[in-house]
């Protein structure tokens, strides 16, 4: 059986913080706003793998133990989501809609990152970016979105949905 997931994580930029998106940090200034590390690209594949599951519902912003958290946390414990239904997962594919800063030099490395946080060959994940063209809050740069879909496949018949019981 094959599903499909997707996430999508929309944070507004905040001067102060660090930018971290696919564990990767990306500048020490100009980050996002969030309870945790605000990583936008994590908390979309987390989404993502929780398949019909909602990370705020696993990792709400009023619980103190999330606050600065790694978001690679976060996508550890769906990854365990996903090997408890004995799936596995096959291909991610992540978009950044931003129009700073800059993501092309670091793609390689938010690539390599998310493979290794899935355990999965770098080739099945791809992320790349894109801009609106100046429209809306993202072409004002008041911040960015990051979307995520995984396919994953599972071993037999399981009707357990991810959300099923699990965090």
């Amino acid at each position: 059986m094959i599903r499909i997931g997707q996430g999508i994580d929309v944070h507004p930029f905040d001067e102060s913080r660090p930018l971290i998106l696919g564990g990767v940090r990306i500048s020490d200034r100009g980050g996002l706003t969030g309870h945790s590390d605000a990583d936008a690209v994590l908390h979309a594949l987390t989404d993502a793998l929780l398949g019909a599951g909602d990370i705020g519902q696993y990792f709400p912003s009023f619980d103190s133990r999330w606050k600065d958290a790694d978001s690679s946390r976060f996508v550890a414990e769906a990854k365990h989501v996903i090997e408890e239904m004995s799936a596995e997962i096959s291909n991610v594919d992540i978009t950044i809609i931003a129009e700073k800063p800059k993501l092309a030099p670091f793609r390689e490395a938010m690539e390599g990152k998310i493979a290794k946080l899935l355990d999965i060959p770098a080739g099945h994940v791809n992320v790349k970016a894109t801009t609106t063209d100046h429209l809306g809050f993202i072409g004002r740069g008041e911040g960015l979105c990051a979307m995520a879909v995984v396919l994953i496949e599972v071993g037999g018949e399981s009707e357990r949905s991810p959300i099923e019981g699990v965090l």
